[in-house]
């Protein structure tokens, strides 16, 4: 495999490296990663270090046995420092901690700022490491996995290769922990249910993640264009087989015709606000490249949300057709939807404009 057009990666590294004994942060394992991203730099190659294990780190603080909610959101707040402080000592040289929720990721100001910061902190030579904001994340703003996250990361950073860092060589066609026999997959051209099925549950028991979220991450980045890898994060060998331009677990393949940037982000890190339920005449009307997209054969408009809203465009079936963002709110779609006439659409959107235009969809594969 060709590794010399590598610009920028992201590597993601999970609790069970951070926190092996559940004792605080240890640099047992760290010790490899981190000699691997100096041979990075070393090389000419900018890394974003996307790294989880603040609750793992601060859970030895607490003494209370049973984790509410609460509790583990102190233990992020106390164990993010000491996080930061063990990969601080492994470098001689700068890094940088940046804390986020999906509400960042989603809201597209803040997402482009996201990139910009990255671009900054690693064009003057200073490693950013990323982590989810545990301490302030809700239900509602919580990407929930760092697997995702490094995903999510990697596109708005627009790096050449992810790396997943787990505790077995890659993907198996079975548990390998369950399995004698269970095989490991090489590469991975095309990511469809039969490769999901493939996933079990976490094994770590420090972690939140487990083989599914990393198939979700390769998902996402490999729509981008990015080279993704699923290693064995325990094991010196797998750097070193990396840096020698070897696959050391599962490759999964970037598509050859990837998205572009603001479709991919639509797509995989955008949050859906609401939902369009449509007519047979809008789903032909989503493949007339450069047409305006109208509202008149909006069936039904649910959930609320306000004029810049993503919101999701399906058929009265399920059948999911596009995100996009919303020109109108739900309040206005709502009294649009409920006239008899459907002329009325047609006459308010030549004052007003589209409810929904083309540069702003995501069409989606029907499912």
């Amino acid at each position: 495999m060709e590794r010399n057009n590598w610009k920028r990666i992201v590597i993601k590294c999970g609790s069970a490296l951070i926190a092996p004994e559940k004792n605080g942060c240890s640099s047992h394992y760290l010790l490899s990663i981190a000699h691997f991203i100096l041979r990075c730099r070393e090389k000419g190659i900018e890394v974003v270090l996307v790294s989880s294990g603040s609750v793992a780190a601060g859970a030895h603080l607490f003494a209370e046995q049973e984790r509410t909610l609460p509790i583990k959101k102190a233990m992020a707040a106390a164990g993010q420092t000491e996080m930061i402080a063990t990969w601080d000592k492994l470098f001689d040289f700068a890094t940088a901690q940046i804390l986020l929720t999906h509400a960042d990721l989603r809201d597209r100001e803040r997402y482009v700022s996201v990139r910009t910061t990255i671009d900054k902190l690693v064009e003057s030579g200073i490693l950013p490491i990323v982590n989810e904001n545990d301490t302030i994340t809700t239900d509602k703003l919580k990407v929930g996995d760092n697997d995702n996250l490094s995903a999510m990361v990697a596109a708005a950073c627009d790096a050449d290769a992810l790396i997943i860092c787990s505790d077995v060589d890659g993907l198996y066609d079975k548990n390998p922990h369950k399995h004698d026999d269970a095989k490991l997959l090489d590469s991975i051209t095309h990511i469809d249910q039969s490769i999901y099925d493939m996933a079990g549950g976490a094994v770590s028991d420090v972690g939140t993640g487990g083989m599914k979220t990393k198939i979700q991450a390769a998902e996402k980045a490999v729509s981008h264009g990015i080279d993704t890898f699923i290693i064995n994060g325990f094991t010196e060998l797998s750097f070193n087989q990396l840096l020698a331009g070897n696959n050391p677990g599962t490759h999964f393949k970037p598509h050859a015709a990837p998205m572009n940037e603001h479709q991919h982000w639509m797509t995989h890190t955008s949050n859906a606000q609401g939902e369009l339920v449509v007519d047979d005449d809008f789903d032909s009307a989503l493949t007339e490249e450069g047409e305006e997209l109208t509202g008149a054969s909006i069936i039904e408009v649910n959930g609320q949300f306000n004029v810049g809203d993503t919101v999701l465009v399906r058929k009265d079936d399920g059948t999911k057709l596009a995100k996009a963002k919303s020109n109108y709110s739900s309040c206005l779609l709502n009294f649009i939807a409920e006239q008899p006439d459907k002329k009325f659409a047609d006459d308010f959107q030549d004052t007003t404009g589209p409810i929904l235009s083309v540069k702003n969809i995501a069409i989606l594969e029907k499912q």
